[in-house]
């Protein structure tokens, strides 16, 4: 059954080829920083993909739901990724409101991460995903109308803020916070706090970008997107990763 699954994630692999390699036929020069970031995160997204979506079976069967869930986040970025690199090839630039065609669907699954892998070992309500998504995709969502334009960025900016801090404080001190301490699973909540991380210190640099590249304009779009580049590899395949090594050992130590 592995053997099988191996061969249908290298076929949908060798099938995605043609579409990586092409981008108008047209070459990156060795110093564009830029463009090689778009490169390597595509590659490490795919990798992280396949590899969540084979490792699944491995893992205990409560955690099966998080790592699929995880597997379809960097797939879905891989998907993005590949269309806005062809259009930095293309084009020589790349706005970033590309991204938010991945970041509407992924940053709130990210969120729900939380309530997956709290779900993974003990009962958690229902109103904690809820809370989760709503707060997520309210974030991205004005963030977005913002920097379209359809609202004035500042009210974007500032809504989407609240969010996100509204969104640390459940994962910090509300509902799930007082989850993850009460749960005695010491896998997960390493797990739990390395993510809470992640949307702490990362995370703030969506905000910041929206404040140089929007609100002020006094970085350049290919400075962002180099910056956007890192910071969407550490959020979603160190996420991931993460994960997976909580869901391996609480594996492990039931198997005893």
């Amino acid at each position: 059954m592995k053997r099988l699954k191996l061969l249908a994630f290298t076929s949908v692999t060798l099938f995605a080829l043609p579409n990586i390699a092409n981008a108008d036929m047209n070459f990156l020069p060795p110093d564009d920083i830029v463009g090689i970031s778009f490169w390597v995160i595509s590659m490490g997204l795919l990798s992280a993909t396949v590899f969540f979506f084979i490792e699944r079976g491995s893992v205990n069967p409560n955690w099966r739901t998080a790592l699929t869930v995880a597997g379809i986040i960097t797939g879905i970025a891989f998907v993005n990724y590949l269309y806005i690199r062809n259009v930095y090839v293309s084009q020589g630039e790349a706005t970033i409101l590309y991204r938010y065609i991945d970041w509407i669907i992924t940053m709130p699954l990210q969120m729900i991460l939380f309530y997956l892998i709290l779900s993974a070992v003990r009962k958690v309500p229902k109103s904690l995903f809820w809370k989760l998504l709503s707060g997520s995709v309210l974030m991205v969502l004005v963030a977005y109308l913002g920097v379209s334009e359809n609202i004035p960025s500042i009210v974007g900016f500032t809504i989407g803020l609240g969010a996100w801090i509204y969104l640390l404080y459940e994962i910090f001190s509300g509902e799930a916070g007082r989850a993850a301490a009460r749960s005695g699973n010491k896998p997960m909540v390493n797990a739990y706090g390395s993510m809470r991380m992640i949307v702490t210190v990362v995370w703030a640099i969506y905000p910041l970008g929206y404040v140089f590249g929007y609100i002020t304009n006094s970085v350049d779009d290919n400075l962002l997107n180099i910056v956007y580049n890192i910071a969407d590899f550490i959020n979603k395949i160190a996420f991931g990763l993460i994960i997976w090594a909580a869901a391996m050992q609480n594996t492990a130590q039931r198997s005893r």
